[in-house]
């Protein structure tokens, strides 16, 4: 399972351990802009999945912002998408080497993103042998939060891109 942040990992994570999935993280960003952000993002997953005894496998060494800046140049307005689908394809790609039967992500957990969209490219990523296991994880939209805050867990005030950072936060450059 793809993973962007520790919050939003707790409920997808607890629904499909209920469900008897046997399930590997994947903390794969290179969006999360600036690195501390990356690095706040990373070990919240890290401290979720020792909670729920799951193992991460995380690509600090695949962090490059530049890659992901390239990739949504001059696409600002769609963005979104690219950014879905960089991170969706090296999901998919670890899940078939990896042998794993099916690859998911996180990003199903939030009310924020593009849900359709992640939902249709998991499913144009998905192969006979490793397929894309959508739920719609945007019902444990509050117990995420309520557990993230019992657990002590960062919480981050926006998406991870550079873009996002400054959507939420022009309100602070006044007029």
């Amino acid at each position: 399972m793809h993973i962007c942040c520790g919050p939003c990992s707790i409920t997808t994570l607890k629904t499909l351990l209920a469900q008897g999935f046997e399930v590997t993280g994947l903390f794969y960003n290179p969006n999360i802009h600036p690195l501390m952000e990356y690095v706040k993002r990373r070990d919240g997953c890290i401290q979720v999945a020792e909670k729920l005894g799951i193992k991460v496998i995380v690509k600090d060494g695949e962090y490059d912002p530049q890659k992901w800046f390239r990739a949504v140049a001059h696409r600002e307005n769609n963005r979104c998408f690219h950014c879905y689908a960089m991170r969706m394809e090296r999901t998919a790609q670890i899940a078939r080497k990896g042998g794993f039967d099916y690859f998911t992500t996180t990003l199903l957990y939030s009310k924020h993103q593009k849900h359709d969209e992640i939902a249709a490219l998991g499913r144009d990523l998905e192969t006979e042998k490793t397929k894309f296991l959508y739920h719609d994880f945007r019902e444990g939209w509050k117990e995420g939060i309520d557990v993230s805050k019992e657990w002590g867990i960062y919480r981050q005030q926006y998406c991870g891109c550079l873009y996002s950072e400054n959507e939420r936060y022009k309100k602070e450059l006044g007029d």
